[in-house]
């Protein structure tokens, strides 16, 4: 991170690099990479508006990429796709981008605590988008954002679950003949499932709860 430091021409061409995009208006990238705390002491736009158009961006890209790649219904893909745009993804995007490398910023660390590194993909994002389209700002996502490529019950429970109350479903598993049955419980609810292994039981009843929770109320 740029602390009280502003950013030369060649690190704004190292981040090019590292996001595999060239800005035509590289204004756009150095307010995308402006903290807050930068904009109040050296003056100027920081990246707060940006990070506002960016978040609108990437839920519309994740929402696209589910609805295209999966038939599952509109309760799941609302569950599922909280796991893409909330902010343990967005701090992993940002890491593999190495973005906070590059970030303006005035004061100590605690200054750029919290949410600073999901609020900068968005805010970088953003700037893609405005400088090359969705297209581009589609392109950044595939290359940083991870999907993943089946659904995991059992991780997105957990992830569900953990964001709400820091804690983790409880499963109960039992040996039967002919197999296993699983009951978990999390949030106040409850499902079961069966199979030939603890394994397919625990994803069944794991699938059959998120899909529960994440059931849209009509």
């Amino acid at each position: 991170m740029n602390n009280g430091q502003d950013l030369r021409p060649q690190d704004l061409a190292e981040a090019e690099k590292t996001l595999g995009y060239t800005f035509r208006d590289r204004e756009l990238l150095k307010t995308s990479l402006t903290h807050s705390s930068w904009a109040n002491v050296r003056g100027g736009e920081d990246n707060e508006r940006l990070e506002f158009l960016g978040d609108a961006v990437l839920e519309l890209i994740v929402t696209e990429t589910l609805y295209r790649g999966t038939d599952s219904k509109e309760g799941t893909l609302t569950g599922i796709r909280q796991q893409y745009v909330s902010r343990g993804a967005l701090e992993e995007a940002t890491e593999r981008a190495s973005l906070t490398k590059f970030m303006r910023f005035s004061g100590g660390a605690d200054n750029v605590g919290g949410k600073t590194a999901s609020n900068l993909f968005e805010a970088v994002l953003g700037a893609v988008y405005l400088d090359g389209g969705m297209r581009a700002a589609r392109g950044m996502c595939k290359k940083f954002l991870k999907f993943k490529e089946t659904e995991n019950f059992k991780t997105l429970l957990q992830e569900f679950v953990q964001e709400r109350t820091g804690e983790t479903p409880r499963y109960e598993t039992e040996q039967k003949e002919g197999g296993y049955v699983c009951t978990v419980r999390a949030l106040g609810k409850e499902a079961d499932g069966a199979g030939a292994s603890k394994k397919a039981a625990q994803t069944q009843a794991a699938e059959r709860l998120f899909r529960k929770l994440t059931e849209t109320k009509k």
